[in-house]
């Protein structure tokens, strides 16, 4: 009986683990030039952590598990709250700004669809310890670096910000109870999401009150932040989170990338512990649910057990990421097949153990080196050489046992040259 993955998972075969090792890699590089440090954490840990940071409704999002000892246990869904617990744990004697990033395998009990699995690996960066929007810019700026680095320009991805910070504080000028900011945020997030009728119907329910929605409906229409003022008299609050959010695009701009961001007051985001800037990443085309996103977190370490932190950072899924990648046909372009450095073939099946003496001396060396493992002709070992996508052929015959020297052959070129065994094992090495 053949055993099939389980729904929602994936197999990794060769061709789509070199995929997959091709964006991490990428992640990687571009964390480390922009100054974070890589950490991760345990694949489960304590159900009540993430209960603390989104509710007991968590519960049903996630795989949730008892150990042994009775302990409620949960594979994680996200890394955000290990992070908070693990800084916390080292707070006094871990310098500041705290710039971390990881790339964990995460699993979520979803229903399977496009971009959405029920496993998949999340690229997270974060800043803790800033309270400026300048941390805020950076982690920006560091999505677009990787987002460019792979080929999506400004005519691909768009990233669209908005303010949670500035939301709340225009809501209650127009006259939102603070009770009801949260669950008006979970309607307000799905703006884009639904058509605009059912929207207008779930706004009914949560404001009775006609005036204050239509103030509601016309402050979700602007366009710009320029705007915003138009909706209702502000707040010292709301003028003062509009201004953060006029610096952070000032910020992008002297980082030159403002060109990827547009403001869209849309986007909420729909976890409860942002607490300022907010983000999510688009393909233009609008066809995809989001790339990524992120937000500023001042709260979370607090909530938590430690003290009041100011923190922001985002996070990327490789699933959404991968599809558009493919769709805009990147990966084919910039995802090189794997190329061996040298095939080690010989003339006469009296040298087979000789080739692979040689290749064994080549790996040691610090060059990929491969070998048939049936003795066969020439011929035969070119072609498999050729198959293999070589780059170079290392050829044994008589001219080991009589000068001491290997034939290398160029794939590519077809052009041959001999060499003393001594001087070539000192070049691959040097």
């Amino acid at each position: 009986m053949k055993i099939p993955p389980v729904k929602g998972t994936r197999d990794f075969y060769p061709q789509e683990m070199a995929v997959r090792n091709w964006i991490i890699d990428g992640w990687k590089k571009v964390s480390i030039r922009n100054g974070f440090e890589e950490y991760d954490g345990p694949i489960f840990e304590h159900l009540q952590m993430y209960q603390i940071k989104s509710g007991d409704e968590i519960v049903e999002q996630l795989f949730s598990l008892k150990d042994r000892g009775g302990r409620d246990l949960a594979i994680r869904p996200e890394i955000t709250p290990t992070l908070a617990r693990m800084v916390n744990q080292q707070i006094n004697s871990l310098p500041r700004p705290i710039k971390w990033f990881s790339v964990p395998r995460l699993c979520r009990a979803e229903r399977p669809q496009k971009g959405r699995l029920r496993e998949f690996f999340q690229w997270n960066i974060d800043i803790i310890g800033v309270d400026d929007v300048l941390a805020d810019a950076e982690v920006i700026f560091c999505a677009i670096d990787y987002l460019q680095s792979v080929g999506l320009g400004v005519n691909n991805v768009v990233v669209k910000i908005s303010s949670r910070k500035m939301l709340a504080a225009v809501l209650r000028s127009i006259g939102i109870a603070e009770n009801d900011l949260e669950s008006l945020y979970a309607v307000l997030d799905k703006r884009s999401k639904i058509p605009t009728d059912s929207f207008v119907e779930m706004l009914k329910e949560k404001i009775t009150d006609a005036d204050i929605r239509k103030k509601v409906l016309k402050l979700m229409d602007v366009k710009s932040i320029d705007q915003i003022g138009s909706c209702t008299e502000l707040s010292d609050a709301a003028k003062q989170s509009i201004d953060e959010l006029q610096r952070l695009f000032e910020f992008l701009n002297v980082m030159g990338v403002a060109d990827f961001c547009t403001f869209d007051i849309g986007i909420v985001r729909g976890l409860a512990y942002y607490t300022g800037i907010v983000f999510e990443i688009y393909d233009k085309s609008g066809e995809m649910r989001a790339i990524g996103g992120g937000g500023r977190y001042d709260d979370l370490l607090k909530q938590f057990g430690g003290p009041a932190i100011p923190a922001t950072g985002f996070g990327i899924g490789d699933c959404v990421l991968g599809i558009l990648l493919e769709e805009k046909g990147l990966l084919s372009k910039q995802l090189s097949q794997q190329k061996f450095d040298y095939f080690v073939a010989y003339t006469d099946e009296q040298f087979f153990n000789k080739a692979i003496e040689i290749a064994a001396k080549v790996r040691l060396a610090g060059k990929s080196a491969v070998f048939g493992y049936k003795s066969t002709n020439l011929a035969k070992q070119l072609k498999q050489a050729s198959t293999q996508k070589a780059l170079n052929c290392i050829i044994i015959g008589q001219e080991l046992s009589e000068k001491n020297e290997l034939v290398i052959k160029d794939m590519a070129t077809g052009q041959q040259q001999n060499i003393n065994v001594d001087e070539f094992f000192r070049q691959i090495r040097s």
